[in-house]
């Protein structure tokens, strides 16, 4: 595993892509933001670790898996708030095709010493087959009193009847897919900072 300190008032932003093994642990320090986005299009192993260590922490994680075929992509995710006035935000997204298979562990934890911390975490999930399968588990501990703390997780699939809006308004079904996917991704997409390197991706998604 690679550790990385992150120091006292300190910004990183860090954007993963296709990286076949990933296991990171993060150590923020006081007034430190880490934005992490990690994109998988093929199979993957994805471990990322976060410790708040000093008041004040933000950590921003998107992670987006795109695969088909029979790749299979694990994304596990550990934050522990363990000083106070920090905050977090996960947002996670698996898209599947054909006989993929996607896997979301979510661990947030909030120390009792970690007081005023507000934390969310979202697992979204779309099966575009019948093979695909996907399994999902967040896990939420609270030890504070005086928190916001929420995470939740769907899975489904496109939704036909705006399929069918998008068909009688002169789009073929492959458009409407793909405008629906893209707005499904956009907000992994968008979260990255660097102009160039987001439409890089969104041309990346569209020949998919």
């Amino acid at each position: 595993m690679v550790e990385q300190v992150i120091h006292a008032g300190e910004t990183v932003e860090q954007v993963v892509v296709d990286a076949s093994l990933l296991d990171v642990r993060y150590v923020q320090e006081a007034g430190s933001t880490l934005r992490l986005h990690v994109l998988s299009f093929s199979s993957a192993s994805n471990t990322i670790e976060v410790e708040h260590v000093g008041k004040g922490c933000r950590t921003e994680i998107y992670a987006l898996a795109y695969i088909g075929g029979k790749d299979c992509v694990r994304t596990h995710t550990h934050v522990h708030h363990n000083i106070g006035n920090g905050s977090s935000e996960q947002i996670v997204k698996f898209v599947l095709r054909d006989q993929a298979e996607g896997e979301f562990f979510g661990e947030l934890k909030i120390a009792q010493d970690a007081q005023h911390t507000e934390a969310l975490q979202t697992n979204r999930n779309l099966l575009l087959s019948e093979q695909a399968t996907m399994r999902t588990r967040p896990q939420l501990e609270i030890y504070a009193d005086d928190v916001k703390a929420s995470h939740g997780a769907t899975t489904g699939q496109l939704d036909e009847s705006a399929l069918f809006y998008m068909q009688q308004r002169g789009l073929s079904p492959e458009q409407g897919r793909q405008l629906l996917l893209q707005a499904f991704m956009a907000d992994i997409i968008n979260s990255i900072s660097d102009e160039a390197q987001r439409d890089a991706l969104m041309q990346k998604i569209e020949l998919l």
